[in-house]
């Protein structure tokens, strides 16, 4: 039976919801693994619309599930529905949405919340053992939802979000773009992907690891 491989989702387009290119290939190789892509978001209001091509903030409102679906082409559910007990693994790709919609980290650093729901599902994604893979800013999300467990994760080389995230009770481990972190006692699997780029072929060899260490960690 094909595992249930859940894709958090945090809305469309890098600056406010997730990184497109991360998003699509984490699909790609999660479909070519042979598994069941469950893509979810929260139901909730984006923190703000930036327009991509000034990238400027603009006056307009969105749904972080409505935008969201843009990229699952409408196969998504609302994160409320979604237990840990639906999925065999999940992976959250990045983009300024996990950071701003997911989490408020984008804003307050070491100080931030992470999406009640957005806890709820990696708690107890981590308590039953089930993988959890993060990609680009997403691992400050599971810095701070599971800081109790000392998540050791990777966001590249960034000096100032390493600390923020180690701050949050993480600890941080360099990576280049094209390499993963495997934290064996949390079952956490990250890579830097666009916060260190610099293009697509790049960012698609790490998630392509990532991808691939999560189905074996599934496996063994």
């Amino acid at each position: 039976m094909a595992k249930n491989i859940g894709v958090l989702l945090a809305g469309c387009g890098v600056f406010d919801g997730t990184e497109i290119h991360e998003a699509v290939l984490t699909l790609l190789f999660v479909d070519r693994a042979g598994a069941q892509i469950v893509c979810l978001a929260p139901d909730k209001p984006q923190h703000h619309v930036i327009d991509h091509l000034s990238q400027q903030e603009t006056a307009s409102q969105r749904n972080v599930l409505v935008e969201s679906a843009r990229i699952a082409r409408g196969e998504i559910r609302s994160l409320k529905t979604v237990a840990a007990s639906d999925l065999d693994a999940l992976i959250i790709p990045g983009g300024f949405g996990a950071a701003k919609n997911l989490s408020d980290f984008a804003f307050k650093g070491p100080g931030a919340e992470v999406d009640a729901d957005v806890v709820r599902l990696i708690r107890d994604m981590a308590s039953a053992r089930k993988p959890i893979g993060a990609i680009c800013i997403a691992p400050a999300v599971l810095a701070k939802a599971l800081a109790d467990r000392h998540p050791v994760v990777t966001i590249g080389n960034d000096v100032g979000t390493a600390r923020a995230i180690e701050a949050m009770g993480g600890v941080h481990q360099d990576r280049a773009v094209d390499e993963i972190c495997v934290d064996e006692a949390n079952r956490l699997v990250t890579t830097p992907a666009y916060m260190l780029g610099p293009g697509v072929k790049e960012v698609a060899r790490g998630i392509e690891k990532l991808v691939a260490k999560v189905m074996e960690m599934l496996d063994a």
